[in-house]
């Protein structure tokens, strides 16, 4: 597989969520071109599933598209943290509930044109109340989904950001594939 050459790297902007880093780069072809590179750390994605089959999704006003969104609970992984820690105290401070099971489903790139954010996907079950307070948890609403209600909100655009169609879907066939379906 052919690679970029970096000739040269800046960071542009350090923010409390994202840098914006530039690249120099040559081609395969030879061509000298700037890549703009968003780093953001890694996060969890998490579809929590409790005793009745409800998908435990959250919706909360997103500011870049000026939009409140259902989603499934997710969040960064703060330094020294572990991926299954991050899980945790993400569904504590968005959903209330601690996992007593945590399973690794997959992950993937969020944004690999232009960002680093690799999201790790995981399910967790057998969910006991343990509230977490957050900074911002203010905004965000519990919303319990029956699960035979969620290809229809994908499908309707009622879930319509990336991460938890994506993370859904993996869901489904999972569920099916254990099922023996």
């Amino acid at each position: 597989m052919a690679e970029e050459e970096t000739l040269s790297r800046r960071t542009v902007y350090e923010g409390r969520a994202v840098n914006l880093r530039v690249d120099t780069v040559r081609t395969v072809g030879g061509r000298e071109t700037t890549r703009e590179i968003v780093e953001h750390s890694d996060c969890v994605a998490v579809i929590a599933v409790d005793d009745e089959d409800n998908i435990l999704l959250v919706s909360q006003f997103r500011k870049p598209i000026e939009k409140e969104l259902l989603e499934i609970p997710a969040g960064g992984i703060d330094p020294g943290e572990t991926p299954e820690e991050c899980v945790r105290r993400e569904m504590r401070e968005e959903t209330g509930f601690l996992p007593q099971k945590i399973e690794r489903l997959g992950g993937f790139y969020s944004v690999p044109g232009y960002g680093t954010e690799y999201l790790y996907l995981y399910l967790a079950t057998e969910l006991v109340s343990s509230p977490l307070q957050a900074e911002d948890s203010q905004s965000i609403t519990l919303v319990r989904v029956p699960l035979e209600q969620i290809q229809g909100l994908i499908a309707s655009g009622a879930i319509c950001d990336a991460k938890s169609i994506a993370g859904l879907l993996t869901f489904l066939e999972y569920r099916k594939s254990a099922q023996g379906v």
